[in-house]
């Protein structure tokens, strides 16, 4: 499985010590502010099962994040295809972050070290990301990475409830 590191993040598998960070991220309303609910820690756990399933398949998905300077795990960030039932396909760029770590370009340097994975390593030639259209801080680091959106393509996310929460925006760059 490849691992991914950059001045001060390394993307690698997930290890049991990550669960409860993850856990504590996934219930932190904050952070869940623009998906449908928190997580539960069966939920959380879950989550993480399916991420490493991912990494061990394919070599590449949604990899644990940790700062290299402490190796305190702050998050997640990755690649992984579209889920059957969305609008589109392709391969998506995502990043989730503990609350503590917002701020300090995190999200954005994982997602310049996910995006040259994915053009190099991979050979896409395409990646985009996805967000609820309220999440601004999301889009920022989207806009940050080079992406665009042409709102023709936002879209109502099948799998979220009818609400503000809904409408979705997608962002894509090319190589």
């Amino acid at each position: 499985m490849t691992e991914l590191r950059t001045e001060r993040l390394l993307l690698r598998r997930w290890h049991a010590r990550d669960l409860e960070p993850w856990a504590e991220l996934n219930a932190d309303p904050e952070v869940r502010a623009s998906f449908p609910d928190v997580l539960d820690r069966a939920r959380s756990d879950a989550s993480v099962a399916r991420f490493q399933a991912g990494l061990d398949r394919r070599g590449w998905g949604w990899w644990a994040v940790e700062t290299v300077a402490t190796g305190t795990f702050i998050g997640f960030a990755g690649l992984d295809p579209v889920d059957e039932g969305m609008p589109f396909g392709g391969v998506e760029a995502g990043w989730r972050l503990a609350r503590a770590a917002w701020g300090h370009g995190y999200a954005t340097e994982a997602g310049r070290a996910v995006l040259a994975h994915g053009f190099g390593e991979l050979g896409l030639t395409e990646i985009l990301a996805v967000s609820a259209a309220g999440n601004a801080r999301s889009r920022a680091v989207m806009e940050r990475l080079g992406m665009t959106r042409d709102p023709a393509e936002d879209f109502d996310d099948p799998g979220v409830p009818e609400g503000p929460l809904r409408r979705s925006v997608v962002y894509r760059i090319r190589r």
